[in-house]
């Protein structure tokens, strides 16, 4: 990879590769904001905040709380004061889970080496510009991240997004972030695409991908990435847990690099990955 092949796009190319939105539903578009707003844990009990924060009316608003609730999208609280996720949801999350050979396959490897390592395991995969969790393994103890199943991290910004992204042709890495601007979540954060190839590099380099409160203060992590038959990446294991235990120096933190490695290797295999 060449220096010149990691300048980003102008900003005339980024927009034709923009996704189009000519075939929107716009009901089906705030139906989702809404959803994904309840999931953040805000209830719904005040109707105008709610209308201002998801950019929705309040008529409709209130016509798509109460067809969501119809259909077991949402529920009341059981305060009884607004409205949290309904086994709606849960019933299509499980399906979804049920039908990925690599959700079912990469549960008895994480849990091994949660079981091993006494640190929380995960499997993400890519998701636009985010890593979506898909499975979560943690140990009997007390937890330090709010990090769970179904949760959205940004991919440049988070391990196991840089592992998957570092896998990718620079190009199609470019065209999931043309017109995306990169936020910095901490210090350590890259805010330009230079920079986060630069991070993709050494990444990619050293076959692991380390954060010592990179995205979480307190937290450390490392990932390594899954390939697939054609090897091309379709997730990646992360494992995560108190600062101290990631800083170079550790004694815990070649056992850490071992355990994700090993992990990686053998779910990749799985998915048919045939590579060293």
């Amino acid at each position: 990879m060449t220096s010149s092949s990691l300048k980003p796009m102008p900003e005339d190319a980024a927009e034709t590769t923009a996704p189009a939105k000519t075939y929107d539903v716009p009901p089906v578009t705030r139906a989702l904001a809404l959803l994904r707003y309840i999931a953040a844990g805000n209830r719904c009990r005040n109707i105008s905040k709610a209308s201002n924060a998801v950019g929705i009316n309040r008529t409709t608003l209130i016509r798509l709380l109460h067809t969501l609730e119809r259909e077991q999208m949402i529920e009341k609280a059981p305060e009884g004061d607004g409205f949290v996720l309904g086994y709606g949801v849960l019933e299509l999350a499980s399906s979804l889970l049920s039908s990925r050979d690599i959700v079912r396959t990469s549960r008895p490897i994480l849990h091994r080496l949660t079981v091993e390592t006494g640190l929380s395991a995960h499997l993400g995969v890519l998701s636009a510009t985010d890593v979506i969790v898909l499975v979560r393994e943690t140990p009997e103890a007390q937890l330090i991240s709010n990090i769970r199943e179904g949760s959205r991290l940004p991919a440049y910004a988070t391990v196991m997004g840089r592992m998957i992204l570092a896998h990718m042709p620079p190009d199609a890495v470019r065209t999931v972030f043309a017109g995306f601007t990169l936020e910095p979540i901490t210090p350590q954060t890259p805010t330009t695409l230079d920079a986060l190839f630069e991070q993709l590099i050494a990444d990619k380099e050293a076959g692991i991908a380390w954060s010592v409160a990179f995205y979480e203060e307190g937290i450390g992590s490392c990932s390594a990435v899954v390939l697939d038959q054609n090897s091309l990446p379709v997730g990646a294991i992360s494992l995560s847990g108190p600062q101290a235990y990631f800083e170079p120096g550790s004694e815990k933190r070649q056992q850490i690099a071992d355990g994700v490695c090993e992990a990686a290797k053998r779910l990749s295999a799985m998915m048919g990955y045939l590579g060293s």
